[in-house]
C-alpha cells in the first residue's frame, strides 16, 4: 500500500465546489465511493490521455470532395514552397 503524504493547498471556493461535484459524478459513474484525492488522480490521468493527437484518428467525418480539396491545397502549398526556396 502506498504511504500518503498530507499537503495543504489553497484553492478558490469555486474550484473546491467543482472538485467535489466531479468526485460525486465519478462516484456515480464508477459505482463506488470516490475521494477527492482519487478524483484529482483520475482527472490528471485523463488529462494526459485526452491530449494525444492520435485520439482524433478516425473521428473526422469528411466527404471525398473535401479530401480532394485538402490534397490539392497541400500540393499547391508544396509547389509554392519549392519555387520560393
Amino acid at each position: 500500500m502506498e504511504s500518503m503524504t498530507t499537503k495543504t493547498i489553497h484553492i478558490d471556493e469555486d474550484i473546491y465546489k467543482r472538485l467535489f461535484k466531479v468526485a460525486k459524478q465519478l462516484q456515480t459513474e464508477l459505482k463506488h465511493s470516490v475521494s477527492v484525492d482519487e478524483a484529482i488522480k483520475i482527472m490528471m490521468d485523463d488529462f494526459g490521455r485526452k491530449n494525444k493527437i492520435s485520439d482524433l484518428a478516425g473521428t473526422w467525418d469528411i466527404s471525398e470532395e473535401e479530401v480532394e480539396t485538402i490534397k490539392q491545397s497541400i500540393k499547391d502549398g508544396w509547389r509554392r514552397w519549392k519555387t520560393s526556396v
